[in-house]
């Protein structure tokens, strides 16, 4: 079973969060929900408090196959501020481990570099952030390891697009079907 780390941090966009964390496990995917703040209650950008299971410090990324980040702000600048995360994911980038960011969250990918030459998809206005990467301002965009969404409408097919990821376009089109999201 792979496992997956989708970060929060204070100011994170709710749809994308919750909507990404139910269609993983939905496929069957082990979902850690990750606070990079000091306490497990995080709260949303629409002041929606989310449980995590557990405290940046506390995660054992060795065995995390994945790191997601949800948008949101100023939850993206949040993700971004946190130097920890910073580290997890240029090393996630450098062993080839996968990575996934929607909205304005692939700003933190942008600002490491992870995106330079990769197509990639982002919130509108945020393009800038992407730095190097070739911004095409589809829905989702996925090249080799990573994979970008454009925002909270999109959170179901960026969740999907993860699944085929993982599991295989089967998988994902089952799933999609079953959710009557195709």
């Amino acid at each position: 079973m792979r496992n997956i780390a989708v970060h929060l941090a204070e100011g994170f966009e709710e749809i994308e969060a919750i909507s990404i964390i139910d269609v993983l496990r939905r496929a069957g995917l082990n979902v850690e929900i990750v606070s990079v703040t000091e306490s497990h209650e995080v709260k949303g950008s629409h002041n929606i408090t989310v449980i995590a299971d557990m405290l940046f410090e506390d995660v054992d990324y060795s065995k995390i196959d994945m790191i997601v980040l949800p948008g949101g702000m100023p939850g993206a600048t949040n993700l971004n501020a946190h130097s920890g995360l910073r580290e997890q994911i240029l090393d996630f980038n450098d062993t080839g481990k996968l990575l996934g960011a929607i909205c304005a969250a692939p700003l933190v990918f942008g600002n490491l570099g992870v995106l330079k030459d990769k197509e990639a998809t982002c919130y509108p206005g945020f393009e800038g952030e992407l730095h190097g990467a070739i911004a095409t301002g589809n829905d989702v965009e996925h090249t080799g390891t990573v994979v970008t969404g454009k925002g909270a409408g999109v959170a179901i097919k960026f969740a999907l697009k993860i699944v085929e990821m993982i599991k295989g376009k089967e998988e994902a089109d089952n799933l999609a079907n079953k959710m009557i999201a195709n």
